[in-house]
């Protein structure tokens, strides 16, 4: 699989978009990939969500349940990640996380449709 570039800095990335060594990862990626997604600037709460996603994964390659998630970050509406991000998709790429498979991609797509069509956040 041939490395995608992303952004002007040309992050190695793969063919879904995802950085392939997240310890290349650091808080200017961030705000670049950010903004390449049309998320814009990253505020707090988008940095307490992206160290979680990374903790997470990085500790215990662990997926977030995203109302969980929100949940434990004390965030008043329960799908937190689609109204800073657009979706756990997005906030995982902002994270600077590899791709976590493709079970796990399919299940980041599934909140992210389930979120659209009903505005809720779908069961876990």
């Amino acid at each position: 699989m041939n490395d995608a570039t992303l952004g002007p800095r040309s992050l190695p990335v793969d063919a879904h978009g995802f950085l392939r060594d997240p310890m290349r990862w650091n808080a200017q990626m961030a705000a670049d990939v950010a903004h390449q997604l049309g998320i814009g600037e990253l505020a707090v709460d988008h940095w307490r969500v992206i160290a979680h996603l990374r903790t997470g994964w990085l500790t215990e390659h662990r997926l977030p349940v995203q109302r969980l998630l929100c949940r434990d970050l004390a965030l008043d509406d329960e799908a937190c990640v689609t109204s800073l991000f657009g979706g756990l998709v997005e906030a995982w790429k902002v994270s600077g996380l590899p791709d976590p498979g493709e079970e796990a991609r399919v299940y980041m797509e599934d909140m992210e449709r389930a979120d659209s069509i009903t505005g809720e956040p779908p069961d876990a």
